[in-house]
């Protein structure tokens, strides 16, 4: 069994690093993809728990169509921030490293 100078494991010291390096590099990228979905996902989780959330504390009174326009314009001012968070998760998914 032919040993590489100091190492124990043999081969060439070199070849050994630049595999460890690139597995270090791989486990990195992983742990960065993972990283930018659970931001997207618990962003998007967000943004639908605080819509759901606003919308149960309207409670709107009268005729149906009254009702329908209080739900309505609730949604209108809500709507905008609803759709910045899903912006942000998916800007989550999409970026590039």
């Amino acid at each position: 069994m032919e040993s590489g100078g100091f190492f124990p494991f043999g081969g060439d010291p070199e070849e050994i690093l630049r595999g460890l390096r690139e597995f270090a590099e791989t486990q990195s990228e992983t742990v960065k993809e993972a990283q930018r979905e659970q931001f997207a996902t618990l962003t998007l989780n967000t943004a639908v728990e605080l819509t759901a959330a606003a919308l149960k504390q309207v409670q709107p009174t009268g005729s149906a169509e009254e009702q329908a326009r209080a739900l309505r314009e609730a949604m209108r001012v809500l709507f905008p921030e609803a759709v910045a968070l899903v912006s942000a998760a998916r800007q989550g998914f999409m970026r590039e490293s």
